[in-house]
């Protein structure tokens, strides 16, 4: 079964960060200009949350607020399921499916932050599981 950890060997544990005083503007470009949906908001270094796409949507656009005067930490995501480089990816999808959510943070055992997964890097390594399936499978058959 794969887990967490294979799809963090196969993209990295690195994260684009941002300290929480940063303005939604600055994180909204930075995000168009790495190609990414959400990124790591940081106090002193530390994780404090997520700022996604739809935060900005919801919690800016749609409240009438402009994005050059708020901070991405007045508009973070903070309650993310946990998640550990040991969960199924089946588990997060499922996790991402019951609430709804794109991204995941990703924490080890001492709970430091090691990675964000996405949809797309589930639905990714599921396809691929399945495809190694399928060709053993194959493989298999072709062999009786």
């Amino acid at each position: 079964m794969k887990r967490v950890k294979h799809i963090l060997a196969r993209k990295g544990g690195n994260v684009v960060a941002v300290p929480a005083e940063t303005t939604v503007f600055n994180v909204l470009k930075l995000m168009a200009d790495k190609n990414i949906g959400s990124v790591v908001v940081t106090e002193n270094g530390k994780y404090i949350g997520l700022m996604t796409e739809r935060d900005y949507s919801r919690k800016i656009i749609l409240m009438g607020k402009h994005s050059d005067e708020t901070t991405a930490g007045e508009i973070i995501s903070t309650d993310f399921p946990v998640i550990t480089p040991q969960s199924s990816v089946d588990e997060c999808m499922l996790i991402m499916s019951e609430n709804n959510i794109r991204y995941l943070p990703v924490f080890d055992v001492a709970n430091e932050l090691c990675g964000i997964i996405s949809m797309s890097d589930v639905v990714y390594e599921t396809i691929h599981s399945q495809r190694e399936t399928i060709e053993q499978l194959h493989s298999y058959i072709q062999s009786t």
